[in-house]
């Protein structure tokens, strides 16, 4: 019985809260009608006045969306451009790089000595036999600077281990003297390799740098970028004999 006899009370009270709320929203409805035709009249009284006003406001705001639009439509189709730039780029490099992974690394050594030409060095040689102590070219920059550089011609999945930075890291200056120490990679390198080439200012020529050089970016401009060679333009050796 008890149950029962609570039932009906908070039925009732569920009815009184949406009858209340039905005319507090009556209300609000009749208060906003209410102040909008208030400012409807006193805009129509005072429209000789104000129109100016209210038609600069409409039209700065429109030139406003119109100008976000713009430039939101601006940068898009820039994003577009460059990410289209750069997928080009990227399928232009890749169809070089197979080039380049179709050679042998004979011929892989003659073509670095080859790119080293187009970009100024002189004197450029390639020693295309084993036991050269990590020169596979060596040859002159542009402004004189001594120029050796290993080659590796690996498959692209592999990389370049420490060891084998080590090892030129330990003949490029002290057997070969050179200015400018270039490791030229189809592959990537270990970090412990980068990282080596980092520390004693060997410039780690990796995949993807090798596939900017191919594709036109010259080694004075690639420098910088991932070792910088320690070459400086200060110092100058005797010509190669």
């Amino acid at each position: 019985m008890t149950v029962r006899g609570r039932q009906p009370g908070r039925q009732r009270q569920r009815r009184r809260r949406k009858t209340a709320l039905r005319r507090i929203r009556a209300r609000l409805r009749r208060t906003a009608w209410s102040g909008g035709a208030a400012a409807a009249l006193a805009l129509a009284l005072a429209w000789q006045t104000v129109w100016p006003y209210v038609v600069g406001a409409v039209l700065v705001g429109l030139l406003g969306a119109i100008g976000w639009w713009l430039r939101k439509t601006h940068l898009r189709t820039v994003a577009r451009h460059r990410a289209w730039q750069t997928e080009q780029e990227n399928a232009a490099r890749e169809r070089s790089m197979a080039e380049v992974d179709a050679m042998t690394w004979q011929r892989f050594e003659s073509y670095v000595a080859e790119l080293c030409r187009r970009d100024g060095c002189t004197q450029v040689v390639v020693s295309g036999k084993s036991g050269d102590l990590g020169a596979d070219v060596i040859g002159r920059m542009p402004d004189g600077r001594l120029l050796v550089i290993q080659c590796k011609h690996y498959a692209p999945h592999r990389t370049v281990p420490s060891g084998d930075m080590q090892k030129f890291l330990g003949t490029a200056r002290a057997e070969h003297g050179a200015d400018v120490a270039v490791f030229v990679a189809t592959c990537a390198f270990t970090r412990e390799a980068e990282k080596l080439a980092l520390k004693h200012g060997i410039l780690a020529l990796h995949r993807n740098l090798l596939g900017a050089w191919v594709r036109g970016a010259t080694l004075e401009s690639l420098l910088p970028l991932n070792g910088a060679g320690n070459g400086h333009t200060g110092r100058r050796r005797a010509p190669l004999d």
